[in-house]
């Protein structure tokens, strides 16, 4: 990360600048969901690990300090090489006097509350305004017959939540998998440290399996096996370890779409070294919608290339990566046709419900959105410049700075809260177009 802070972040806006092409390497940030499971599945190891090419935004630094409350590990954070030194104390985990805030950090706050199970004592778990709304009773239904009592304070279902820990049995559960897949992953991992072996049933249907996916990857780089049956039962042998060491964390898939959308919008080419065909991210299908939509792209092992052309309307399901929706989003906007974005009703529960947020944005622009429950339905124009209100949502906030560079007179309010996920976005943005925005 650089070391010196960009004023963008602090600015109560930002006029973003068009620009007319590009055809440059663009290099994003590690991983935030990689980072997250390596840093959990370090934690719970009982070994040191060291997490090269992590990304140190909001909600990975929130969980590192989180983690190192319960007193069994240290993680010291080099921003000069975006590692994490996760090193234990010898101590057991102790659930921490004060309360645990994680700000908007969703899947840390997942990770937590099933970690905490761990820790001996009582343990809260808390976040923003918003955190305090999003929902968590499925977890909290789940962990009870693995040993351990998580409830809400407020007897709402929401943050924040009271963990009497210290008593992980393991055992057999059952969990519903429609509200969020982090849910699942949070027992997964955190089974590695269970007493006894551990069998997680999902009662439904499984939203956002790549998510599932990583976490197994993760769980595999680090020497821990889980036996699966698909999607529907998941199996922790007790007595594993992770092998601690070194690790690295390939680059953001859900960072990468914005310059993705960028190349498409725009016409031009652009190359994400690090990240290939092999990748478990979800978002990276990104790269197949926008080649239906009339891109060309080139995917090898360890480098995507993406050439804008001539952009038509597609119908597509994203309920497999619903992060990158809404960059899907704004290149529908100045496509031939209607773009029929459907099975996307999780993303009324993320920072902010982005179903609504985008449709209302986009209308700003003057692009005819049709909003349904679990679909948006966009119909491609020419998009005029707007005032975006971006819902302390990183997602909105950069989604709409790429329509910035395509249409003139978009200003982004609030552009600090890119550093929940990709604190250097601005910067790589300027990577693009060196004058690229101005600030008030």
């Amino acid at each position: 990360m650089n070391a010196t802070p960009d004023p963008r972040l602090k600015a109560e806006e930002v006029t973003v600048l068009p620009l007319a092409a590009f055809d440059e390497r663009v290099s994003v940030l590690g991983s935030k969901s990689y980072t997250n499971r390596y840093l959990a599945i370090a934690s719970l190891s009982g070994r040191e690990t060291v997490i090269n090419g992590a990304l140190l935004s909001d909600d990975t630094l929130y969980f590192a300090r989180a983690i190192e409350t319960f007193g069994h590990v240290t993680c010291a954070i080099d921003h000069a090489t975006a590692s994490i030194h996760v090193t234990p104390t010898g101590q057991p985990m102790r659930a921490p006097k004060e309360d645990i805030f994680v700000g908007g950090a969703g899947t840390p706050l997942r990770f937590l509350i099933s970690m905490a199970g761990h820790a001996q004592g009582t343990t809260v778990i808390t976040g923003n305004t918003r955190m305090q709304e999003r929902p968590m009773g499925d977890l909290l239904q789940a962990l009870p017959p693995l040993g351990v009592d998580a409830t809400a304070v407020r007897g709402n279902g929401s943050p924040p939540i009271r963990v009497v820990g210290g008593s992980f049995k393991g055992g057999a559960t059952t969990i519903n998998g429609t509200v969020s897949s982090q849910f699942t992953s949070s027992l997964i991992i955190n089974a590695l440290r269970a007493e006894n072996d551990t069998e997680i049933t999902i009662a439904d249907e499984l939203i956002s399996k790549p998510y599932v996916e990583m976490t197994l990857a993760a769980l595999k780089e680090m020497g821990v096996s889980v036996a699966r049956d698909g999607y529907r039962r998941f199996s922790v042998a007790a007595g594993q370890q992770a092998r601690g060491g070194d690790v690295t964390v390939e680059p953001d898939a859900s960072g990468m779409s914005y310059f993705l959308a960028a190349a498409a919008i725009l016409g031009s080419r652009v190359v994400i070294p690090g990240i290939g065909s092999g990748s478990h991210q979800g978002d990276v299908h990104l790269v197949e919608a926008l080649q239906r939509m009339g891109c060309h792209t080139e995917i090898t092992d360890d480098e995507i290339t993406l050439t804008g052309g001539h952009l038509r309307g597609i119908d597509i399901d994203m309920e497999a990566m619903p992060d990158v929706v809404p960059s899907l989003a704004i290149v529908a906007a100045y496509a031939e046709g209607t773009t029929r974005i459907t099975n996307i009703a999780s993303l009324r529960v993320k920072e902010c419900d982005r179903i609504a947020a985008v449709t209302t944005e986009l209308r700003k622009m003057g692009i005819e959105v049709e909003e349904l429950p679990d679909a948006m339905y966009i119909t491609g124009g020419t998009p005029h410049g707007a005032t975006i209100d971006t819902y302390d949502d990183h997602r909105i906030a950069m989604t709409f700075a790429i329509g910035g560079l395509r249409t003139e007179g978009v200003v982004i309010k609030d552009p600090g809260c890119v550093a929940k996920s990709f604190p250097t976005f601005w910067q790589t943005l300027d990577t693009l177009h060196p004058t690229l925005a101005s600030t008030k």
